[in-house]
């Protein structure tokens, strides 16, 4: 099975897929490392160089080639954001998982990172407005929305308990 956790930057994704998948006994991968790993450039590169539409592009294709896989999936902010690509993780028998988390929780974990284009690339106020726009989509796109507020076990732990 594949688990795939999705939600606005600074949510948690990666912090509680690693927990997730040791809990599970399964493998774990982020798709942001591996569009780094495989375009051999910083996400801020790929975003200056070829665009947010070709990250984009090759961020669902990342996504896609993950299917099927027994592992637990940390996406980008954006992935989830397509429904193509969330139709075919769930095709393909995914489940993605909502991480949601508040505005303002996300916003201190995020502030000031310079390897998100769109966090240097925003003020607080449009941040705010992309999360807003974006967290109906995650819902609409999701197989299920776990407040994922407060320890990253507990948080963890109640996703492994939905997937029992």
């Amino acid at each position: 099975m594949t688990i795939f956790l999705c939600g606005f930057m600074g949510c948690g994704k990666s912090t509680i897929c690693s927990l997730l998948a040791k809990k599970i006994g399964c493998g774990f991968c982020d798709t942001d490392e591996l569009v780094v790993k495989n375009q051999g450039m910083t996400i801020p590169e790929i975003f200056s160089q070829k665009g947010e539409p070709y990250f984009r592009q090759v961020e669902a294709e990342t996504v896609k080639s993950l299917c099927g896989k027994n592992t637990v999936v940390a996406c980008g902010g954006g992935a989830m954001l397509n429904s193509d690509t969330a139709d075919a993780v769930k095709k393909n028998g995914g489940i993605i998982v909502y991480l949601n988390v508040p505005f303002e929780e996300c916003y201190s974990r995020i502030s000031g990172d310079t390897n998100r284009p769109i966090v240097m690339n925003n003020t607080k106020e449009q941040l705010e407005e992309i999360y807003n726009k974006r967290r109906d989509i995650y819902m609409a796109n999701s197989t299920v929305m776990v407040e994922a507020v407060g320890n990253p076990n507990e948080i963890a732990e109640t996703i492994t308990d939905i997937l029992r």
